[in-house]
């Protein structure tokens, strides 16, 4: 699969080694590719490349996002119109909205025009993207939003890379929830002090 992950801090980053190991094709859509944190990336990997914004998402099936929110609605209008590809909007707007926006999800879906666009990827930190395991038991994964094929790539992918299972919270009406339970991992890990190395897990009777 030929993914695209717009920008490449530490998510984005952590990402785009996951999938690049399990043999999707990735596409950095960065402002610098020559950039030192996209050059180890690229150098690193001989299926990650970087490109600007506008490139990677026009080469890809589909589009990670991972930026600042201060640069979302900047790089959506960049993009165009992405109404012919997958959208997975890992970001959080928990201290700062995008402009007039409630999320990303919500200014990308306006802007692009994509119907298919999820919150994924959001709920936990880069840790547990580099390696979702916790002795002989792997970390959950979450995601929010109205399109079911979206999804399906979604949990595809969280699987690829060593989640155990990616559970559905709902549709739009849902992403609040879903970054709120992204708040409620930092406000563990980082506000709490029980460090970055922890992870949500959905035990079954």
């Amino acid at each position: 699969m030929n993914i695209a992950i717009l920008g490449a801090g530490n998510v984005g980053g952590a990402l785009a080694m996951g999938w690049a190991k399990a043999g999707h094709n990735i596409i950095l859509g960065v402002r610098d590719v020559s950039s030192e944190k996209v050059k180890k990336l690229t150098d690193s990997y001989s299926n990650i490349k970087a490109k600007g914004v506008a490139a990677a998402a026009k080469d890809a099936e589909v589009i990670l996002i991972s930026l600042p929110i201060s640069a979302v609605v900047e790089v959506a209008k960049q993009c165009g119109d992405l109404s012919d590809k997958i959208l997975i909007d890992a970001t959080n707007a928990l201290f700062q909205k995008p402009d007039s926006y409630q999320h990303a999800s919500e200014a990308f879906k306006e802007i692009t025009k994509c119907a298919d666009i999820i919150k994924c990827f959001n709920s936990t930190g880069f840790e547990n993207m580099h390696d979702p395991n916790y002795n002989r038991m792997a970390a959950d994964m979450f995601m929010a939003g109205d399109s079911a094929k979206a999804k399906t790539i979604a949990a595809q992918l969280a699987v690829d890379i060593g989640f155990d299972e990616c559970y559905d919270f709902g549709g739009d009406d849902k992403i609040p929830l879903l970054e709120q339970l992204a708040m409620a991992w930092v406000n563990l890990a980082i506000f709490q002090k029980a460090g970055r190395n922890i992870a949500f897990k959905i035990l079954k009777r």
